[in-house]
């Protein structure tokens, strides 16, 4: 019996990299190996590059840094560990091309994915890298589907602890690329998401005595993932616009049992960057005047 597992970190670099599609030098380090020195990530990467595993493109500005990805042959690889099933990869993720025109999205993604993991580190509390998955794909029907940016798993209270909360969270994060109103249009597509029943042929109607159907969402998670919108991207002035449109969005909303059972919460990266996430920085789309901590219930 050999007492060790040989390859732990090379496997949980290319899983990282797998499930955030890409990330710099500095945040591989930061998400895999933050208490050693960053050479050894270095050599790391450099090492499941000449395996074929991972490659890298080299950005013009910013220093020329180097953003990291996997192969195909390491996503192929990847996929096929435990604690990578269920999760279906991009089948751009490997292109170089892809890479070079999503980088900016995707690179903040994968640094809101480092706010939360580093406080969870702070605080005693647990959120692995291999907790956030990007794109994960959830149908509302019509062959139309929602996928976040992320999805978080997070779990409150002290690591070694029995009595922690998980709390699940979907993650949009959105750079100013589009209007404020293309941004409110994904709040109402999330409520769908919440009572969407699919439909299987041939199945008939339930009659009274039979189990009733229940929303799809309730296959994946005992309750609905809360909805954090992070902001990015634009200043102040741009922040209060979006925040506003969401808050008309979910004015919207009101008749629904969405905003009674889903808090959904908006905050600048910037003060997510400055104060932390767990911080009382996030705006509940029903009532932007809050100001709460994203863990804590939040509604109407």
């Amino acid at each position: 019996m050999i007492g060790v597992d040989v390859g732990s970190g090379d496997r949980l670099a290319l899983g990282v990299l797998t499930q955030y599609r890409m990330a710099t030098t500095e945040q591989m380090h930061r998400v895999i190996a933050p208490e050693v020195r960053i050479e050894q990530t270095r050599r790391r990467l450099a090492r499941l590059r000449a395996e074929g595993l991972v490659d890298r493109i080299t950005l013009p500005q910013a220093g020329r840094t180097r953003v990291w990805f996997p192969t195909a042959y390491g996503v192929q690889l990847a996929s096929e560990w435990p604690e990578m099933r269920g999760h279906r990869p991009s089948r751009t993720v490997s292109d170089p091309t892809a890479v070079r025109l999503k980088v900016g999205h995707t690179l903040t993604v994968t640094e809101t994915a480092l706010v939360f993991l580093e406080d969870a580190r702070r605080r005693g509390e647990l959120c692995r890298p291999l907790d956030w998955l990007t794109e994960v794909h959830h149908p509302i029907g019509s062959g139309e589907a929602v996928i976040p940016d992320a999805l978080m798993y997070y779990r409150r209270g002290p690591v070694d602890g029995d009595n922690g909360a998980m709390v699940r969270a979907f993650v949009e994060v959105d750079r100013a690329t589009m209007g404020p109103e293309r941004l409110a249009a994904k709040l109402p597509a999330y409520e769908r998401l919440h009572r969407y029943m699919p439909t299987i042929p041939g199945r008939r109607r339930p009659t009274i005595g039979q189990e009733p159907a229940l929303e799809d969402w309730r296959r994946h998670y005992p309750l609905f993932p809360r909805l954090l919108f992070v902001l990015d991207g634009t200043g102040p002035a741009g922040v209060e616009t979006r925040i506003t449109a969401l808050h008309a969005a979910a004015g919207k909303l009101a008749p629904s049992r969405f905003l009674n059972d889903v808090p959904v919460l908006a905050a600048p990266l910037a003060d997510l960057l400055h104060h932390g996430p767990s911080a009382p920085i996030w705006r509940p789309a029903h009532d932007p005047g809050q100001r709460v901590d994203w863990k804590s219930p939040s509604g109407p």
